[in-house]
């Protein structure tokens, strides 16, 4: 337990010194996906007739991740930043025509599979952090990214209060028999709560945020939501591949996808929040 806290204390204060700043949230994030992908990597490899690039397919997503925040940083590059990225994953397909492997099908799968389910979800913080303003200029906005991160940690921290407290029917027993309804819902009125004072403090002074107290409680609600199925779909994940954690990187935490299992489905659904928001204002 002792371990577990301060495993969690210094993965917090890490966490939120580096989102504070542009490029340390880059530097930091572009470590989490190679982290992650390599955790990922490993794993899959261990699954029979399964032999992906374990090398290059950490490379491809972090630079994938780059490239995104690249994207947003200077927009006028255009597509041309993806290229080599491009490139890669076909040398990734190409190269399966060579190395009789037992079942290279299942290799394409997964290899594309740690891309998608890691790497894509990763670089879309870089939408969230960098926003482009009325006179076409680069903005950092560190709170929605932060947002994010401090909604899935509410919503863990209510839910596992919450459902030892009042737990009595299973949400997802054939997963996930730990979680409860009442959990969830719990950690889900907790972060309406923490999102609604969110939203006030950061419209108190003369420049109001880009979202109004509504639509911060409504992107508190998209991240409870999607950052649950996260932590299911991962849990899906280890159960097929019969493991109980994904990796020990984080001393009683498990492994990177263990940590950042939730934010893998809620990054991307508040990036489609908030452009759905922007579709409906406009």
């Amino acid at each position: 337990m002792i371990v577990r806290a301060i495993t969690g204390i210094i993965f917090v204060a890490v966490m939120v010194l580096g989102i504070l700043h542009p490029y340390s949230l880059i530097v930091l994030f572009a470590f989490i996906t190679g982290a992650a992908l390599w955790e990922y990597t490993g794993l899959v490899n261990n699954i029979k007739g399964v032999k992906i690039n374990r090398f290059i397919s950490t490379i491809a997503g972090v630079y994938f991740f780059l490239s995104t925040a690249g994207l947003r940083l200077a927009p006028g590059e255009g597509f041309i930043v993806f290229i080599p990225y491009v490139l890669t994953i076909m040398y990734l397909f190409v190269a399966e025509l060579y190395l009789k492997n037992e079942n290279p099908v299942n290799s394409w799968a997964y290899t594309m599979l740690g891309q998608l389910y890691i790497a894509l979800p990763f670089s879309l913080i870089n939408i969230l952090a960098f926003q482009q303003n009325e006179a076409g200029q680069t903005t950092f906005d560190f709170l929605l990214p932060l947002s994010v991160f401090i909604f899935l940690w509410t919503n863990d921290t209510g839910a596992y209060v919450s459902g030892s407290l009042f737990g009595r029917h299973k949400l997802f027993p054939r997963i996930s028999p730990g979680k409860s309804w009442e959990g969830s819902i719990g950690g889900g009125i907790l972060v309406l709560v923490v999102a609604g004072f969110i939203g006030y403090f950061a419209n108190m002074g003369a420049t109001p945020h880009i979202l109004d107290i509504p639509a911060w409680t409504g992107l508190g609600l998209v991240v409870v939501i999607f950052g649950t199925w996260g932590d299911l779909v991962e849990s899906l994940f280890k159960r097929t591949l019969g493991i109980k954690d994904s990796g020990k990187i984080l001393p009683g935490h498990g492994g990177m996808l263990d940590r950042f299992d939730s934010s893998l489905m809620a990054i991307p659904a508040a990036v489609v929040y908030l452009y759905t928001l922007t579709l409906i204002q406009g």
